[in-house]
């Protein structure tokens, strides 16, 4: 409830002479889109492009590569402001999707689609926090950053609605889909319409243009690499699951990911208490003991129930890995706590984010090979040991090092 009331404090946050209306809106609109677009890609690729669990891992490689290219793009463009790159960033995704709105249904053009939409939304990734800090009061970063996650939150709940509505009236057909597409364009192409009057010159974060990699974070590098590939099957082949396995149409995928949005909502500020409460080793030490019961029920919740009830069960423990999931937060609260400054958290943390997509295009393509040779108990049975993995290293970190030093 406290982020719905912040929504409404915006001047309160953000300075008077600065564009952060236009770009809250932004945030908004591209947050709709891609609501629209989530909702309904994995039945696409499924119903439409005949993607089997193999092919899903290949198009997750590709959606992901950019993450791990971004520090190369945002070297390339190191003379442009941060509003540039955000803008630039919104041309792509408008381009990617505009071409999945046009091109035939086949593997390679739909793929291509997914990458050139993928590269615009990783270019605006750092740039949306940059704009919130360059944006905000002094010492009001934090709401900032908070207010700007809350709008795109709602931009993608508006968008499942929207899918649930469409596909509980009418009945899932390549037009229809093509409909959806078209649509996300032209509400992205209103977002670049607002982009428009982002006028500033702020610098983007120059401790993102590289890597930076020093031996005392080593166990926080491994950690993004368990967490990232543990992430990476329940984010790639999860949903993908209920629709191939258990024929989950886009109705029912949105109206998951609308709860599971909402659930994340409301759950982040708590999970963000407890770390602080009961510390950040221990979070990352439990959180994964859940996560075993989840994988267990989601690989085999068929053998265990009739395939009715094994839907639901899975939907619940959808649910329930999106909210763990936040436990990843911890990881930051570490990496600060091992850190001298700001700056230097700032650039740890994002080579993490570099180290974590390095992981999650291998696990995309290896999990699709896993999927189709020893099927899905196995893929599942492989996530819940790699978030062992992670809860044993976490067990090994030291905490309070700044006050133990």
């Amino acid at each position: 409830m406290q982020k719905l009331k912040s929504l409404f404090r915006y001047k309160d946050v953000f300075r008077p002479g600065s564009a952060f209306r236009a770009f809250l809106i932004s945030i908004a609109t591209f947050g709709l889109a891609y609501g629209l677009y989530k909702g309904v890609i994995d039945n696409y690729l499924a119903e439409i492009v005949h993607m089997t669990g193999f092919d899903k891992g290949v198009s997750e490689f590709f959606r992901e590569l950019p993450g791990l290219l971004l520090v190369l793009i945002l070297a390339v463009t190191y003379m442009f402001s941060a509003e540039r790159i955000y803008k630039i960033g919104a041309l792509f995704m408008l381009g990617g999707m505009a071409l999945q709105s046009f091109v035939p249904p086949t593997k390679f053009l739909v793929i291509l689609a997914i990458f050139i939409y993928s590269l615009g939304d990783h270019m605006q990734l750092g740039m949306r926090n940059t704009l919130s800090l360059e944006y905000a009061h002094e010492g009001r970063g934090g709401e900032a950053l908070g207010m700007q996650n809350a709008m795109h939150q709602i931009g993608m709940l508006a968008g499942y609605l929207v899918v649930i509505v469409l596909f509980f009236f009418l009945k899932s057909s390549l037009p229809l889909f093509r409909a959806v597409f078209i649509t996300s364009s032209a509400i992205i192409a209103l977002g670049v319409v607002s982009t428009l009057n982002l006028k500033g010159n702020s610098t983007p974060d120059s401790t993102k243009r590289r890597f930076y990699f020093r031996k005392k974070y080593t166990k926080y590098y491994m950690l993004e690499i368990f967490y990232g590939a543990r992430k990476q099957v329940f984010f790639t082949f999860g949903p993908f699951v209920l629709v191939l396995f258990y024929g989950a149409n886009a109705m029912t995928i949105s109206l998951l990911f609308a709860i599971s949005s909402v659930c994340t909502f409301f759950a982040s500020p708590l999970v963000g208490k407890i770390i602080d409460r009961v510390g950040y080793k221990a979070v990352m030490v439990t959180d994964t003991l859940i996560l075993v019961i989840v994988c267990f029920f989601y690989g085999f919740a068929h053998h265990l129930f009739p395939m009715n009830i094994a839907f639901i069960v899975c939907c619940v423990n959808y649910v329930l890995d999106s909210i763990i999931s936040l436990a990843s937060l911890a990881s930051n609260v570490y990496v600060q706590d091992l850190s001298d400054s700001p700056e230097e958290t700032r650039a740890t943390i994002s080579t993490g984010v570099s180290v974590n997509h390095l992981i999650t295009i291998l696990i995309a393509l290896f999990g699709g090979w896993i999927w189709q040779t020893l099927g899905i108990e196995t893929l599942f049975i492989l996530s819940a040991v790699l978030g062992l993995c992670n809860s044993a290293y976490a067990a090994t970190i030291k905490t309070n090092r700044k006050k133990a030093s």
